[in-house]
Protein backbone atom coordinates (compact mmCIF):
# COMPACT_ATOMS: atom_id res chain seq x y z
CA UNK A 1 0.00 0.00 0.00
CA UNK A 2 1.90 3.22 -1.28
CA UNK A 3 0.21 5.39 1.42
CA UNK A 4 1.84 3.11 4.82
CA UNK A 5 4.93 3.21 2.58
CA UNK A 6 5.03 6.88 2.30
CA UNK A 7 4.28 7.26 5.92
CA UNK A 8 7.13 5.35 7.17
CA UNK A 9 9.12 6.95 4.35
CA UNK A 10 8.69 10.65 6.11
CA UNK A 11 8.71 9.36 9.91
CA UNK A 12 11.73 7.16 9.74
CA UNK A 13 13.58 10.58 8.30
CA UNK A 14 14.75 8.99 5.10
CA UNK A 15 17.30 7.34 6.98
CA UNK A 16 17.52 3.62 6.16
CA UNK A 17 16.71 3.57 2.72
CA UNK A 18 19.98 3.70 1.16
CA UNK A 19 21.25 0.06 2.37
CA UNK A 20 21.41 -3.22 0.11
CA UNK A 21 22.37 -5.28 2.75
CA UNK A 22 19.16 -6.60 4.61
CA UNK A 23 20.57 -7.56 7.99
CA UNK A 24 22.18 -4.10 7.86
CA UNK A 25 19.00 -2.32 7.27
CA UNK A 26 17.27 -3.73 10.44
CA UNK A 27 19.86 -2.91 12.65
CA UNK A 28 19.82 0.85 11.56
CA UNK A 29 16.34 0.90 11.90
CA UNK A 30 16.61 -0.42 15.23
CA UNK A 31 19.30 2.36 16.27
CA UNK A 32 18.20 5.23 14.25
CA UNK A 33 16.16 7.95 15.94
CA UNK A 34 12.75 8.62 14.03
CA UNK A 35 10.45 11.63 14.30
CA UNK A 36 7.46 13.50 13.01
CA UNK A 37 7.82 15.57 9.65
CA UNK A 38 11.54 15.14 8.87
CA UNK A 39 10.95 17.72 6.14
CA UNK A 40 11.97 20.34 8.62
CA UNK A 41 15.65 19.46 8.70
CA UNK A 42 15.73 18.60 5.24
CA UNK A 43 18.56 21.18 3.44
CA UNK A 44 16.05 23.79 1.34
CA UNK A 45 18.50 25.71 -0.69
CA UNK A 46 21.15 25.13 -2.81
CA UNK A 47 24.13 27.00 -1.50
CA UNK A 48 23.91 25.23 1.53
CA UNK A 49 23.26 21.78 -0.23
CA UNK A 50 26.12 22.24 -2.46
CA UNK A 51 28.23 22.45 0.66
CA UNK A 52 27.46 19.39 2.64
CA UNK A 53 24.61 20.92 4.04
CA UNK A 54 26.40 23.56 6.04
CA UNK A 55 24.70 26.79 7.38
CA UNK A 56 24.68 27.49 11.41
CA UNK A 57 27.93 29.59 10.80
CA UNK A 58 28.48 30.59 6.86
CA UNK A 59 28.41 34.11 5.95
CA UNK A 60 25.05 35.51 6.09
CA UNK A 61 22.11 34.93 3.09
CA UNK A 62 19.07 34.98 2.16
CA UNK A 63 17.94 31.73 3.32
CA UNK A 64 19.58 32.09 6.59
CA UNK A 65 16.42 31.60 8.38
CA UNK A 66 16.34 27.96 8.06
CA UNK A 67 19.98 27.35 9.20
CA UNK A 68 20.24 29.63 11.73
CA UNK A 69 18.21 32.90 12.28
CA UNK A 70 20.59 35.18 13.83
CA UNK A 71 22.46 35.77 10.34
CA UNK A 72 20.13 38.01 9.20
CA UNK A 73 21.09 40.95 11.30
CA UNK A 74 24.41 40.72 9.47
CA UNK A 75 22.78 40.97 5.92
CA UNK A 76 24.52 43.94 3.98
CA UNK A 77 21.22 44.41 1.73
CA UNK A 78 18.37 45.81 2.95
CA UNK A 79 15.70 43.10 1.28
CA UNK A 80 16.00 39.55 -0.22
CA UNK A 81 13.89 37.13 -1.47
CA UNK A 82 14.18 33.68 -2.58
CA UNK A 83 12.32 30.87 -4.06
CA UNK A 84 13.93 27.19 -3.26
CA UNK A 85 12.71 24.20 -5.81
CA UNK A 86 13.79 20.25 -4.80
CA UNK A 87 12.71 17.19 -6.60
CA UNK A 88 13.06 14.66 -3.59
CA UNK A 89 13.73 10.94 -3.60
CA UNK A 90 12.32 10.74 -7.30
CA UNK A 91 13.62 7.50 -7.99
CA UNK A 92 11.27 6.38 -5.68
CA UNK A 93 7.91 8.56 -5.63
CA UNK A 94 8.30 9.88 -9.02
CA UNK A 95 5.96 13.64 -7.92
CA UNK A 96 7.35 14.27 -4.55
CA UNK A 97 9.04 17.64 -4.03
CA UNK A 98 9.91 20.48 -1.51
CA UNK A 99 9.02 23.93 -2.33
CA UNK A 100 10.54 26.69 -0.26
CA UNK A 101 9.33 30.29 -0.08
CA UNK A 102 11.40 32.86 1.90
CA UNK A 103 12.54 36.25 2.78
CA UNK A 104 13.72 38.98 5.01
CA UNK A 105 13.83 43.24 5.70
CA UNK A 106 16.16 44.73 7.54
CA UNK A 107 14.56 46.93 10.26
CA UNK A 108 17.90 48.82 10.78
CA UNK A 109 21.66 48.81 10.71
CA UNK A 110 21.22 46.45 13.74
CA UNK A 111 18.12 44.26 13.54
CA UNK A 112 16.14 42.27 10.44
CA UNK A 113 12.90 40.29 10.12
CA UNK A 114 12.30 36.88 8.11
CA UNK A 115 9.47 35.25 6.99
CA UNK A 116 9.62 31.61 5.29
CA UNK A 117 6.99 29.00 3.67
CA UNK A 118 8.05 25.33 3.12
CA UNK A 119 5.83 22.77 1.34
CA UNK A 120 6.26 19.02 0.77
CA UNK A 121 4.33 17.40 -1.67
CA UNK A 122 4.70 13.65 -0.90
CA UNK A 123 3.01 13.05 -4.53
CA UNK A 124 -0.35 11.29 -5.25
CA UNK A 125 -1.67 8.26 -3.40
CA UNK A 126 -3.96 5.70 -4.30
CA UNK A 127 -6.28 4.42 -1.06
CA UNK A 128 -7.50 0.99 -0.40
CA UNK A 129 -8.80 -0.94 2.24
CA UNK A 130 -7.86 -3.80 3.68
CA UNK A 131 -9.14 -6.14 0.69
CA UNK A 132 -7.73 -4.07 -1.63
CA UNK A 133 -10.81 -1.93 -2.81
CA UNK A 134 -10.07 1.91 -3.87
CA UNK A 135 -11.03 4.61 -1.59
CA UNK A 136 -10.14 7.44 -3.35
CA UNK A 137 -6.89 9.37 -3.64
CA UNK A 138 -5.24 12.07 -2.12
CA UNK A 139 -2.16 14.04 -1.93
CA UNK A 140 0.07 14.38 1.27
CA UNK A 141 1.39 17.50 2.02
CA UNK A 142 3.23 18.79 4.93
CA UNK A 143 3.97 21.94 5.05
CA UNK A 144 5.94 25.47 8.14
CA UNK A 145 5.29 28.62 8.17
CA UNK A 146 8.00 30.86 10.19
CA UNK A 147 8.79 33.96 11.00
CA UNK A 148 11.72 35.55 12.53
CA UNK A 149 14.08 38.22 14.10
CA UNK A 150 17.52 38.83 14.98
CA UNK A 151 19.44 41.38 16.59
CA UNK A 152 22.94 42.61 16.73
CA UNK A 153 24.40 42.48 20.65
CA UNK A 154 27.45 44.14 19.82
CA UNK A 155 29.57 44.86 16.15
CA UNK A 156 30.41 41.30 16.18
CA UNK A 157 28.12 38.83 17.73
CA UNK A 158 23.80 38.93 16.84
CA UNK A 159 21.29 36.41 18.10
CA UNK A 160 18.23 35.31 16.84
CA UNK A 161 15.03 33.62 17.57
CA UNK A 162 12.08 32.30 14.75
CA UNK A 163 8.98 31.28 15.72
CA UNK A 164 6.92 28.07 13.23
CA UNK A 165 3.53 26.16 12.82
CA UNK A 166 3.83 22.51 10.97
CA UNK A 167 0.98 21.32 9.58
CA UNK A 168 0.93 17.49 8.29
CA UNK A 169 -1.75 16.19 6.42
CA UNK A 170 -0.79 12.38 5.86
CA UNK A 171 -4.00 10.54 5.14
CA UNK A 172 -6.33 13.36 4.18
CA UNK A 173 -8.60 11.85 7.00
CA UNK A 174 -9.30 8.20 6.13
CA UNK A 175 -9.60 5.31 8.80
CA UNK A 176 -5.94 3.39 8.93
CA UNK A 177 -5.62 0.58 10.64
CA UNK A 178 -9.75 0.90 11.90
CA UNK A 179 -8.78 3.75 13.73
CA UNK A 180 -9.61 7.67 12.55
CA UNK A 181 -6.78 10.21 11.44
CA UNK A 182 -6.70 13.88 11.17
CA UNK A 183 -3.74 16.11 10.13
CA UNK A 184 -0.94 16.82 12.66
CA UNK A 185 -0.12 19.95 14.15
CA UNK A 186 2.29 21.56 16.02
CA UNK A 187 4.23 24.94 17.39
CA UNK A 188 7.87 25.04 17.43
CA UNK A 189 10.33 27.60 17.80
CA UNK A 190 14.26 28.14 17.14
CA UNK A 191 17.35 30.19 18.67
CA UNK A 192 20.29 30.76 17.10
CA UNK A 193 23.48 33.03 17.68
CA UNK A 194 26.35 34.26 15.41
CA UNK A 195 29.73 35.60 15.73
CA UNK A 196 32.29 36.86 13.36
CA UNK A 197 35.55 37.73 14.44
CA UNK A 198 38.74 40.50 13.46
CA UNK A 199 40.70 39.76 10.69
CA UNK A 200 43.94 38.37 11.44
CA UNK A 201 46.77 37.30 8.63
CA UNK A 202 47.54 34.00 7.71
CA UNK A 203 50.09 32.89 5.72
CA UNK A 204 49.86 37.32 4.68
CA UNK A 205 46.51 36.77 3.52
CA UNK A 206 43.75 38.48 5.65
CA UNK A 207 41.40 35.62 7.51
CA UNK A 208 38.11 35.59 9.49
CA UNK A 209 36.65 33.16 11.38
CA UNK A 210 32.68 32.86 11.72
CA UNK A 211 30.76 30.81 14.35
CA UNK A 212 27.39 29.64 14.53
CA UNK A 213 25.16 27.53 17.06
CA UNK A 214 21.10 26.70 16.87
CA UNK A 215 18.40 25.15 18.21
CA UNK A 216 15.60 24.18 15.90
CA UNK A 217 12.01 23.01 15.87
CA UNK A 218 11.90 23.05 19.66
CA UNK A 219 8.47 22.29 20.07
CA UNK A 220 4.90 19.85 21.08
CA UNK A 221 5.02 16.60 20.31
CA UNK A 222 2.63 15.91 16.71
CA UNK A 223 -0.11 12.90 17.02
CA UNK A 224 -2.04 11.60 13.58
CA UNK A 225 -4.67 9.90 15.29
CA UNK A 226 -8.20 10.97 17.02
CA UNK A 227 -9.28 9.36 20.26
CA UNK A 228 -8.01 8.13 24.02
CA UNK A 229 -4.65 5.66 22.70
CA UNK A 230 -2.98 8.54 20.55
CA UNK A 231 0.35 7.87 19.26
CA UNK A 232 2.76 10.92 19.99
CA UNK A 233 6.09 11.42 17.88
CA UNK A 234 8.50 14.34 18.58
CA UNK A 235 9.48 16.84 15.94
CA UNK A 236 12.30 16.89 14.73
CA UNK A 237 14.29 18.97 17.25
CA UNK A 238 18.45 19.59 16.42
CA UNK A 239 20.91 21.50 17.49
CA UNK A 240 23.83 22.73 15.29
CA UNK A 241 27.56 24.26 15.65
CA UNK A 242 29.54 25.17 13.35
CA UNK A 243 32.86 27.17 12.50
CA UNK A 244 33.93 28.75 8.98
CA UNK A 245 37.41 30.14 8.11
CA UNK A 246 37.66 32.92 5.01
CA UNK A 247 40.29 34.00 3.56
CA UNK A 248 40.38 36.59 1.42
CA UNK A 249 43.36 35.63 -1.50
CA UNK A 250 43.01 39.07 -2.64
CA UNK A 251 40.76 41.88 -3.45
CA UNK A 252 38.51 39.87 -5.91
CA UNK A 253 38.91 36.32 -4.45
CA UNK A 254 38.07 34.46 -1.28
CA UNK A 255 37.46 31.13 -0.01
CA UNK A 256 35.72 29.40 2.75
CA UNK A 257 36.41 26.35 4.83
CA UNK A 258 33.36 24.90 7.57
CA UNK A 259 32.95 22.37 9.15
CA UNK A 260 29.62 21.89 11.06
CA UNK A 261 27.94 18.62 13.45
CA UNK A 262 23.97 18.44 14.00
CA UNK A 263 22.41 16.39 16.38
CA UNK A 264 18.69 15.25 17.19
CA UNK A 265 17.56 16.63 20.38
CA UNK A 266 15.50 13.30 20.60
CA UNK A 267 15.49 10.01 22.67
CA UNK A 268 17.39 7.24 20.84
CA UNK A 269 15.48 3.87 20.80
CA UNK A 270 16.10 1.44 23.82
CA UNK A 271 17.90 4.26 25.53
CA UNK A 272 16.80 5.49 28.85
CA UNK A 273 14.41 8.15 28.34
CA UNK A 274 10.90 6.42 27.38
CA UNK A 275 9.51 7.75 24.28
CA UNK A 276 5.76 7.62 24.73
CA UNK A 277 6.31 9.73 28.09
CA UNK A 278 8.88 11.71 27.74
CA UNK A 279 8.45 15.67 28.17
CA UNK A 280 10.09 17.94 25.31
CA UNK A 281 12.27 19.46 28.05
CA UNK A 282 13.53 16.11 29.20
CA UNK A 283 13.91 14.68 25.53
CA UNK A 284 16.04 18.00 24.47
CA UNK A 285 18.26 17.74 28.06
CA UNK A 286 18.08 14.12 28.35
CA UNK A 287 19.10 13.45 24.28
CA UNK A 288 22.75 13.98 25.29
CA UNK A 289 23.28 11.25 27.44
CA UNK A 290 20.39 9.07 27.23
CA UNK A 291 22.29 6.49 24.22
CA UNK A 292 22.03 2.71 25.40
CA UNK A 293 25.64 2.28 23.99
CA UNK A 294 26.55 5.20 26.40
CA UNK A 295 29.10 8.11 25.02
CA UNK A 296 30.33 6.27 22.42
CA UNK A 297 26.77 5.55 20.71
CA UNK A 298 26.38 9.59 22.00
CA UNK A 299 29.08 10.73 19.15
CA UNK A 300 27.61 8.20 16.56
CA UNK A 301 23.98 10.81 16.54
CA UNK A 302 26.73 13.91 15.24
CA UNK A 303 25.89 14.25 11.43
CA UNK A 304 29.21 15.79 9.90
CA UNK A 305 29.28 18.42 7.41
CA UNK A 306 31.86 19.86 5.66
CA UNK A 307 31.73 22.32 3.31
CA UNK A 308 33.99 24.21 0.80
CA UNK A 309 33.37 27.42 -1.06
CA UNK A 310 35.51 29.65 -3.77
CA UNK A 311 33.82 32.81 -4.47
CA UNK A 312 35.39 35.77 -6.93
CA UNK A 313 33.97 39.37 -6.68
CA UNK A 314 30.25 38.17 -5.16
CA UNK A 315 29.60 37.17 -8.21
CA UNK A 316 30.46 33.81 -9.30
CA UNK A 317 31.13 30.62 -6.69
CA UNK A 318 32.06 27.02 -6.77
CA UNK A 319 30.89 24.98 -4.01
CA UNK A 320 31.51 21.58 -2.86
CA UNK A 321 30.97 19.28 0.41
CA UNK A 322 30.49 16.03 2.24
CA UNK A 323 28.07 14.63 4.64
CA UNK A 324 28.40 11.91 6.90
CA UNK A 325 25.94 9.98 9.18
CA UNK A 326 27.36 7.29 10.83
CA UNK A 327 26.74 3.88 10.11
CA UNK A 328 24.19 2.57 12.79
CA UNK A 329 22.29 6.02 12.64
CA UNK A 330 21.02 5.93 9.46
CA UNK A 331 24.21 6.16 7.07
CA UNK A 332 23.67 8.72 5.03
CA UNK A 333 26.51 9.96 3.23
CA UNK A 334 27.46 12.16 0.35
CA UNK A 335 29.36 14.20 -1.85
CA UNK A 336 27.73 17.88 -2.83
CA UNK A 337 28.60 19.97 -5.75
CA UNK A 338 27.01 23.23 -6.87
CA UNK A 339 27.49 26.62 -8.30
CA UNK A 340 26.15 30.15 -8.14
CA UNK A 341 26.48 33.18 -9.73
CA UNK A 342 24.37 36.59 -9.61
CA UNK A 343 23.87 39.49 -12.03
CA UNK A 344 22.42 42.61 -11.57
CA UNK A 345 19.63 42.00 -8.13
CA UNK A 346 19.52 38.57 -9.47
CA UNK A 347 21.26 35.52 -7.85
CA UNK A 348 21.04 31.94 -8.85
CA UNK A 349 22.58 28.56 -6.89
CA UNK A 350 22.28 25.15 -8.51
CA UNK A 351 23.82 21.88 -6.12
CA UNK A 352 24.18 18.35 -7.34
CA UNK A 353 24.19 15.10 -4.45
CA UNK A 354 26.39 12.45 -5.31
CA UNK A 355 25.75 9.34 -2.79
CA UNK A 356 28.69 7.10 -2.13
CA UNK A 357 26.59 4.39 -1.27
CA UNK A 358 25.21 2.15 -3.49
CA UNK A 359 21.25 2.34 -4.58
CA UNK A 360 20.46 5.20 -2.48
CA UNK A 361 17.40 6.96 -3.00
CA UNK A 362 18.88 10.44 -2.87
CA UNK A 363 21.30 9.85 -5.51
CA UNK A 364 21.18 12.74 -8.20
CA UNK A 365 19.42 14.91 -5.98
CA UNK A 366 19.33 18.38 -7.52
CA UNK A 367 18.00 21.63 -6.02
CA UNK A 368 17.34 25.27 -7.72
CA UNK A 369 17.24 28.52 -5.42
CA UNK A 370 16.44 32.01 -7.50
CA UNK A 371 16.40 34.93 -5.18
CA UNK A 372 16.34 38.51 -5.69
CA UNK A 373 18.56 41.54 -3.49
CA UNK A 374 17.55 44.79 -2.76
CA UNK A 375 18.95 47.99 -1.16
CA UNK A 376 16.96 51.03 -0.26
CA UNK A 377 19.70 52.70 -2.42
CA UNK A 378 20.82 52.21 -5.99
CA UNK A 379 24.36 52.64 -6.92
CA UNK A 380 25.49 55.36 -9.55
CA UNK A 381 24.63 53.41 -12.21
CA UNK A 382 20.87 52.87 -11.33
CA UNK A 383 21.37 49.26 -10.57
CA UNK A 384 22.05 47.51 -7.26
CA UNK A 385 25.60 45.54 -7.11
CA UNK A 386 24.81 41.93 -7.29
CA UNK A 387 26.25 39.60 -4.09
CA UNK A 388 26.56 35.74 -3.23
CA UNK A 389 26.53 36.50 0.06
Amino acid sequence: MRLLFVAVLTLLTTIALAQTDDERADQQQLSAITTAVPFLNIAPDSRASAMGDVGVSTSPDVNSIHWNAAKLAFMEKDYGLSLSYVPWLRAIVPDMNIAYLNGYSKINANSAFGASLRYFSLGNIQFTDTEGNSQGQFTPNEFALDGAYALKLSERFSMGVGLRFVYSNLTGGNRQAGADTKAGTAFAFDLGGYYTSQEFEISDKDAFIRAGAAFTNIGNKMTYNTGANRDENFLPMNFRLGATLTMELDDYNDISFSVEGNKLLVPTPGGSLDTSTASVASAVFGSFNDAPGGGREELQEVNLSIGLEYNYDDKLAFRAGFFNEPENKGNRQFITLGTGFAYSILQIDLSYLLATKQNSPLANSLRISIAALLDKGESSNGEVPPTLN
